[in-house]
């Protein structure tokens, strides 16, 4: 009745949180202001539910464009960056699914979901990329898309741009370039955007994590293409409502995404100062830290009624890591305070 191979898999589960300081998500911990939110839902009371929304969603593809000095048949919206993950693998040609390793996971499960293959490409103990490994691998396993998260989840590093580019040049698959933390990083990558690039990103860590928005800039003609594999009214009335809403409100929500950078900058010099803690560079919204018990750190947190992200589990050069989310000083100054008291 099910496949042998989705029986085989595991769920991708979310723990509760209820009661917790929670620092494992990656989310925006501001809220939206008591004014902004009144407008916001005022223009949500307007909406009718009883109609399906815009199929087309020119409106909201020509704001998001613009962002980025494109136009709006650049651009492709999905029920959060997932849906255009699944659209990609769907639509692309023939051939393995190529990622770096560790990398955000959802790439090679969805690619498990539509039967691709996966090959992988390990980064070093840095978490460094080599561009020739991972074309070399692409060449022989006979790949046919390429994710490179930049910067990359849960390391928060971002590969050189020279590196970058060499793998778009040196690919003539799919390269997906993706954003999501772009709120937070000094270098996008549109500028490499071709009919074989493309670049993906979500509004979800800026602030708007429940609208489950996500979008894909690229060539129009690539675009096209993929909205052949787009199901229909894949983005609902009140979802496009609010996000034409709250673009017009866009530097509130960059203002937050700047204070998240400075506590980040803080949260990691203070990190730097407790022995037996490790924290790698970030331009992330969140900070890898490696300790000498990761296991035991993660529990000693939850004692503290503080949620973060154990990597341990997944061995390799992740063992030892946690992942912290940035949240609010207040929060980021009780995270400092337990990780400086369990320390072994």
């Amino acid at each position: 009745m099910i496949r042998k191979d989705i029986r085989s898999l595991s769920a991708y589960r979310v723990p509760g949180s209820d009661g917790m300081i929670k620092l494992d998500a990656m989310e925006n911990p501001y809220p939206m202001p008591s004014a902004l939110h009144q407008g916001w839902q005022d223009l949500l009371a307007e909406e009718g539910i009883n109609r399906y929304p815009d199929a087309d969603m020119a409106k909201l593809r020509g704001m998001i464009a613009e962002l980025d000095g494109l136009e709006a048949d650049q651009v492709l919206l999905g029920n959060g960056s997932d849906e255009i993950i699944q659209m990609l693998l769907m639509a692309a040609d023939p051939g393995a699914c190529a990622v770096p390793t560790p990398t955000f996971v959802m790439y090679e499960l969805i690619s498990r979901w539509v039967k691709r293959p996966v090959v992988t490409v390990r980064l070093d103990a840095e978490f460094q990329l080599d561009a020739q490994s991972l074309l070399r691998t692409c060449g022989r396993e006979k790949a046919a898309i390429i994710f490179l998260a930049c910067p990359n989840n849960p390391t928060g590093n971002m590969w050189p741009a020279e590196t970058v580019r060499a793998i778009t040049e040196g690919f003539r698959g799919l390269v997906v370039i993706d954003e999501a933390y772009r709120p937070f990083a000094d270098r996008t990558h549109t500028n490499l955007i071709a009919p074989n690039v493309l670049v993906l990103r979500t509004f979800s860590k800026m602030g708007w994590a429940g609208l489950r928005l996500g979008y894909v800039l690229g060539d129009a003609g690539t675009i096209s293409e993929l909205n052949k594999v787009r199901l229909p009214y894949n983005i609902n009335a009140l979802t496009q409502a609010s996000a034409r809403f709250l673009l017009r409100h866009l530097k509130l929500f960059s203002t937050q995404c700047q204070r998240i950078v400075d506590e980040r900058e803080r949260i990691f010099e203070q990190l730097e100062t407790i022995d037996g803690v490790r924290p790698y560079p970030s331009q992330a919204n969140f900070i890898l830290l490696r300790v000498r018990d990761a296991n035991g750190m993660f529990d000693w947190l939850k004692m503290q009624h503080i949620l973060v992200k154990n990597m341990h589990q997944a061995g390799g050069n992740l063992a030892g890591c946690l992942r912290l989310t940035v949240g609010t000083p207040e929060e980021n100054d009780a995270l400092l305070s337990a990780i400086r008291e369990g320390v072994i």
